[in-house]
């Protein structure tokens, strides 16, 4: 006769014999199953097993398994999360792809640089544009925007970098030559946060806040005119 789990489905005494044996070599339940190809219930395993007793090694193989069995799970779910984040990016860009060729016309041009500049631009100087970030993809799209909209005396452009205590100044100028396109000869002294002094920089890829002036009030002027027009104000002396 064999044993009766709470279900009352019998099981044959071979087979019951082969998954205590199982469990002896320090196999999981969801391995039991997957090795006998039955869904054994939970409470009909925990019966056959709660008389037996575990050697220390036996003990460890169970936690082992059980460990990796579950790490396992983590992986894949997390390379199913990333495979749906690239394709959830890709048909980003597919459906995006046509907004680079908006930005060839001059006006389209313009609008954008004027929305970019009035969120992350500085407002208080009416001499120059100040523009500052961290992310290099932000500062290539403004100046992209800048020359394209303006003619652009390079000569005017001067540039800061504002990092941490422990990172290399020369090593980030030289980052954001590569990225800008303006000489480092038309930079200033680094600005190095003495807050961070003896707290080193967690984040590898962070290059710090490139800060860039532009000397033109014509500029800014047209840009703060163009702001309030978009913003249904009026226009002041």
């Amino acid at each position: 006769m064999g044993d009766m789990d709470n279900g009352g489905m019998a099981y044959k005494k071979e087979i019951k014999e082969w998954v205590v044996n199982l469990r002896m070599q320090g196999r999981t339940y969801s391995e039991i199953r997957t090795m006998t190809h039955i869904n054994f219930p939970k409470g009909t395993l925990s019966t056959w097993f709660q008389a037996m007793h575990f050697d220390v090694a036996t003990k460890r193989k169970i936690y082992v398994h059980s460990r990796e069995r579950v790490l396992m799970g983590v992986r894949k779910a997390a390379a199913i999360k990333e495979a749906k984040r690239v394709m959830f990016l890709e048909k980003a860009c597919r459906d995006n792809e046509k907004l680079k060729v908006l930005l060839e016309d001059k006006d389209v041009a313009k609008i954008a640089l004027m929305m970019l500049y009035w969120c992350e631009g500085s407002k208080t100087n009416r001499a120059s544009l100040y523009f500052g970030n961290s992310s290099p993809e932000i500062i290539s799209l403004f100046l992209r925007l800048l020359r394209a909209c303006y003619p652009i005396d390079e000569s005017k452009f001067r540039c800061t970098v504002q990092c941490r205590a422990d990172q290399d100044v020369q090593f980030l100028k030289s980052f954001w030559v590569k990225v800008t396109a303006i000489p480092s000869k038309q930079f200033y002294n680094a600005r190095i946060d003495k807050r961070t002094i003896g707290k080193p920089t967690k984040k590898s890829s962070y290059r710090g806040v490139y800060r860039i002036d532009y000397f033109s009030a014509a500029i800014y002027n047209e840009l703060k005119i163009a702001e309030t027009l978009f913003s249904g104000g009026t226009m002041g002396p």
